[in-house]
């Protein structure tokens, strides 16, 4: 699998306890988690079509890739983290049929939306549960799930660390785990297309999709400040993970970071 990292490298600072996600600066846990339930209550219900909008439908691809590097069994008890409105659970559901899906959210509203797209036959036969959970503070046994999943969720938890730590406990042995994550293009003439993209175009179609400009303000601070490939895939190590490694999309704008508990 290919590593493609941006060039040269930073060596990745030590991860504060708690962070402010729009900047990356140390803060306290409750800025971040009040803001983002606030923002993701309010779009919840448009939260689909800004994605398919702003995307260019890029993201499809995107889940697509998750899939091809996700080792997910039929056998398996998958734990998906910040599902939101059920996108990720729903392919893992089509693409891979494990024995069952935990669909988890920080946001009620968010997971309201993926329970209607359940009564409507999403998931197929999979059995599928929906519950509010912080991942940083997961309410589940260790060693609980064979295979994790996560897209666009640790970019938004102050207490990152305490977070993968927590999906490292619940992870059985040998457990696999699957993040698709907002990341940084490598080529700086891309990188820079795309945070004027960001900065300008996301808090617009935002506004214009949902009404709630600030929130996709916030949004696209939240993805210029996130580590980039090499200092996430360094965040996983610390948290006890091996076998690292990740794939760029879009040019780095989304990277699948995929890494596995050891036995």
């Amino acid at each position: 699998m290919e590593n493609n990292a941006p060039t040269p490298p930073e060596s990745p600072r030590p991860a504060a306890a708690s962070i402010d996600t729009a900047t990356g600066q140390e803060a306290a846990p409750e800025l971040s988690s009040e803001r983002v339930k606030h923002i993701f209550a309010t779009i919840a219900k448009k939260y689909e079509r800004f994605n398919a909008i702003s995307s260019f439908g890029s993201y499809k691809l995107w889940l697509a890739g998750m899939m091809k590097q996700a080792d997910i069994q039929p056998t398996d008890d998958v734990i998906d983290i910040a599902g939101g409105t059920g996108d990720v659970a729903f392919t893992v559901a089509r693409a891979k049929h494990p024995a069952h899906i935990q669909c988890t959210d920080l946001v009620d509203e968010m997971l309201d939306v993926a329970r209607a797209h359940r009564s409507c036959g999403a998931g197929g036969d999979v059995p599928m549960d929906f519950e509010v959970v912080d991942a940083q503070e997961i309410p589940y046994e260790s060693e609980s799930y064979d295979a994790l999943t996560m897209a666009y969720g640790i970019r938004n938890m102050p207490k990152r660390q305490q977070a993968l730590s927590e999906m490292y406990r619940v992870l059985k042995p040998g457990g696999s785990f699957t993040c698709l994550e907002f990341s940084t293009p490598p080529n700086p003439v891309w990188r820079g297309l795309y945070h004027f993209y960001l900065k300008h175009l996301i808090p617009f179609w935002g506004g214009l999709i949902t009404g709630d400009r600030d929130g996709f303000v916030y949004l696209s601070r939240s993805i210029k400040a996130f580590p980039d490939q090499r200092q996430f895939a360094a965040m996983l190590e610390e948290a006890g993970f091996t076998d690292v490694q990740w794939k760029n999309y879009t040019g780095g704008i989304a990277a699948v970071h995929t890494a596995r508990k050891p036995q």
